[in-house]
């Protein structure tokens, strides 16, 4: 069981920092753009949250598979992604992405345009302006984010079985391993297993309520 928690956890881990910095910059771009087309680019990013999870799945299979567009390129290229590790990682960042762009925009449109253009009048450039003055102050809704990405990550299920399948000591997760164990009347071990997942979830989702609590209080203040 160690194994597969530390498998989980670690899939979690390298999904959220994998979309960090994208997402920050898509969060960032959002919440400073208000060109044509904006509400069509959020209706894009958003969908991996309201789509059967095996909608997405299906379509990173197609997109992936050796004969897939995608696909070919990387076999091409000697890497394989189907099946793999790397598929698991895929699906939860995709599921994830788009909470960590919600809460960062959140935290970038909280901070004062004004204070930005003062660090722009003393020299700065418009990216030491973003790392000195705008990251700085909107540094909680990203963590929020990158908090709510990481737990979304960890349940992931339903993108994860159809990219990456449920292979045993391969590919498996938490939540693959409580439906596999499920189907094959094992209650018992799959009980354990949620409890595990559960308190893994409770952690991540505690912690985000604790930042979540300390930004309403500043943004009060």
């Amino acid at each position: 069981m160690a194994g597969l928690v530390l498998f989980t956890v670690a899939v979690a881990a390298v999904a959220t920092l994998l979309i960090l910095a994208p997402g920050v910059a898509v969060a960032y771009a959002l919440a400073r753009w208000d060109g044509p087309g904006k509400g069509v680019v959020e209706t894009v990013l958003a969908l991996p949250m309201v789509l059967p999870p095996t909608a997405v799945g299906l379509v990173l299979l197609e997109l992936l598979a050796v004969n897939g567009p995608l696909g070919r390129v990387l076999d091409a290229w000697g890497v394989e992604v189907v099946f793999t590790p790397k598929a698991v990682v895929l699906a939860s960042a995709v599921m994830a992405f788009p909470l960590l762009v919600r809460s960062a925009r959140s935290g970038f449109e909280e901070v004062d345009p004004r204070l930005v253009a003062v660090a722009r009048t003393l020299g700065d450039s418009r990216a030491r302006a973003f790392f000195r003055v705008t990251l700085p102050l909107a540094w909680r809704g990203v963590l929020v984010g990158a908090l709510l990405a990481f737990s979304r990550a960890l349940g992931e299920f339903g993108a994860t079985v159809l990219v990456a399948g449920n292979i045993p000591g391969r590919t498996q997760t938490l939540s693959l391993a409580i439906f596999q164990h499920t189907q094959l009347g094992e209650d018992a071990q799959a009980l354990r297993l949620a409890g595990v997942a559960a308190l893994l979830a409770f952690v991540a989702v505690y912690a985000t309520e604790v930042v979540t609590r300390r930004r309403g209080r500043r943004v009060r203040a």
